[in-house]
């Protein structure tokens, strides 16, 4: 138990790992959607990308 929030804080001494541990969660959590979505419009432009050269190949073809 902690008698004031300075014991809190300070997690009986390892606040520095404790604290360091939540904030690089935090900090995972936030940029993972982020990371997703570029990922996701990188990959919907490179498949337009190749649907469109399909598309010339097969008109260049005929």
């Amino acid at each position: 138990m902690w008698n004031s929030p300075a014991e809190f804080f300070a997690m009986g001494g390892y606040a520095l790992y404790v604290w360091g541990s939540f904030g690089v969660c935090a900090l995972v959590l936030l940029l993972e959607p982020l990371v997703v979505r570029a990922r996701f419009k990188a990959i919907v432009r490179r498949l337009k990308q190749e649907q469109l050269a399909e598309q010339f190949d097969r008109e260049s073809s005929q």
